[in-house]
């Protein structure tokens, strides 16, 4: 979710930022998601762990990758008081872009309010879809690019200064654009609103979708 060297105000008030959303419906959409998820299970920018408590018994295995060492002391906290369904936690220093793990190792991939952060969103797809196995499935809950020409304007204008204030957060990516170039089938994609949050950052996109069987992690 971060360069390197980290955000530690930001890590430190995410939880807080994003508590009026939870309430309003974001945690409703993390745990909708998060039902789908199955297997041995890799979570990349797991952030403070927003979604732990939304795993269920059907994951045997969660990895939680988190890049910004201030986001997974917060993880590390809350995966020790909260523990997750799943048997086996770990937390591992990961960016999405660079995933440690042999092709094919994951029976479920999940991102939310990733991929409008991580520097290189179509090398992120690429690996998600390379370390899943041939049937696996990629959750995702993400910002996007609004439909509408005036509001995608403003967050066009407003994406350099909010960048700043949301730890590298890019409100106007084309994210379901970059989803559909990635080599993966898309079972089920709807558009959905942040819940309690300015009206740049409410258009998202929440779905599934596979890494199609008998087809290398290369694509070909």
């Amino acid at each position: 979710m971060a360069e390197q060297h980290g955000h530690p105000i930001f890590a430190r008030f995410y939880d807080r930022l994003l508590a009026g959303s939870e309430k309003g419906g974001l945690a409703e959409m993390r745990e909708s998601l998060l039902a789908g998820a199955s297997g041995r299970t890799l979570e990349i920018g797991a952030g403070t762990g927003l979604n732990l408590s939304h795993y269920n018994g059907a994951v045997t295995e969660l990895v939680l990758a988190e890049p910004d060492p201030h986001m997974a002391d917060r993880l590390r906290e809350r995966v020790a008081a909260e523990p997750p369904a799943a048997p086996a936690v770990e937390v591992i220093s990961a960016p999405a872009e660079e995933l440690p793990f042999d092709d094919g190792d994951f029976d479920t991939v999940v991102s939310t309010l990733v991929l409008c952060t991580v520097e290189d969103p179509e090398r992120a797809l690429a690996e998600a879809r390379r370390v899943l196995a041939p049937g696996g499935r990629l959750l995702f809950l993400e910002h996007v690019r609004a439909e509408s020409p005036r509001l995608a304007w403003w967050q066009d204008r407003l994406e350099r200064p909010w960048k700043r204030i949301g730890a590298g957060c890019h409100t106007n990516r084309p994210t379901g654009e970059t989803l559909a170039s990635a080599g993966l089938w898309i079972e089920h994609l709807e558009r959905v609103r942040f819940p309690k949050s300015p009206h740049f950052l409410r258009p998202m996109i929440r779905g599934t979708a596979t890494r199609p069987e008998g087809v290398t992690a290369e694509g070909g």
